[in-house]
């Protein structure tokens, strides 16, 4: 359904490499005008040489002001975004003997403050011409605390409430909020893994899956159903069960992350 934004303008943030990158590809492909953004200028503009309508804009979405005049100049030369995907995120795994402030603080910054950062640029134009669409980048994990994924967790789980609460927010204003809650697809963020990744999907079909639910303009994307499914079910369960299970789930069943250090 990628026909449904053909004339459109996107821009998409974290669009150098993985998801944002294939969401990209496909968008242009459809005929939309895609503004990307990322950190590193080189893979932005040979992304725009290999594909027309596709245009480059550095930027570090921790970064507020930037966020802000990268927008403005993004309005300017393609006009108001009729969607803006906010794709840039970090994966960290931290075990307890790891923990640290500093690396929780960069952690949040990155997956959370910077979609805030692009939602914040982008949202005044969209409410004033009344219509558009918000897609952030949620997670699985951000269903419920995983071992070793505390950081990661949490950002996720964060952008989910903040995605929901928009969502009633806006509901009036003519501007759509999606979340993306997806489990692991196979992008340079998650090549370093040493553990099992069970339903693994390339980054190609997610960007599809993605597309093809934000042309319904639907809430919650979550995807491969059998991972959505069982962390779901464990989001029900209370904590006692939760915790006499979440070992052997998680270390040695289908998320396979391996045993934390203490």
């Amino acid at each position: 359904m990628t026909e449904t934004f053909s004339g459109k303008t996107v821009w998409i943030t974290g669009a150098g490499t993985g998801i944002g990158r294939e969401l990209a590809i496909q968008l242009a492909r459809s005929g939309a005008r895609v503004a990307v953004s990322g950190r590193q200028q080189d893979r932005l503009e040979a992304l725009a040489a290999a594909h027309p309508g596709i245009h480059p804009y550095p930027l570090d979405v921790t970064r507020e002001a930037d966020s802000r005049q990268v927008y403005d100049r993004i309005e300017q030369a393609l006009g108001v975004p009729d969607l803006v995907v906010m794709s840039a995120g970090i994966w960290v795994l931290m075990d307890a003997v790891e923990y640290s402030a500093s690396e929780a603080a960069r952690v949040m910054t990155v997956n959370y403050q910077g979609a805030v950062n692009t939602a914040a640029a982008a949202l005044p134009a969209m409410r004033a011409r009344g219509r558009g669409q918000l897609c952030f980048m949620g997670s699985v994990a951000g269903y419920r605390g995983i071992p070793r994924a505390a950081l990661y967790c949490a950002s996720k789980a964060a952008l989910i409430a903040h995605a929901e609460a928009l969502r009633t927010d806006l509901a009036h204003a003519g501007v759509d909020v999606s979340i993306v809650n997806c489990g692991f697809v196979r992008t340079p963020m998650v090549a370093a893994n040493d553990f099992p990744m069970p339903g693994i999907i390339e980054a190609d079909d997610a960007a599809r899956r993605i597309l093809d639910s934000l042309a319904t303009r639907r809430f919650e994307i979550a995807f491969p159903w059998q991972v959505v499914m069982q962390t779901k079910l464990m989001r029900l369960l209370p904590y006692w069960l939760y915790f006499a299970l979440i070992r052997r789930v998680v270390q040695d069943g289908p998320f396979g992350l391996g045993k934390p250090k203490y």
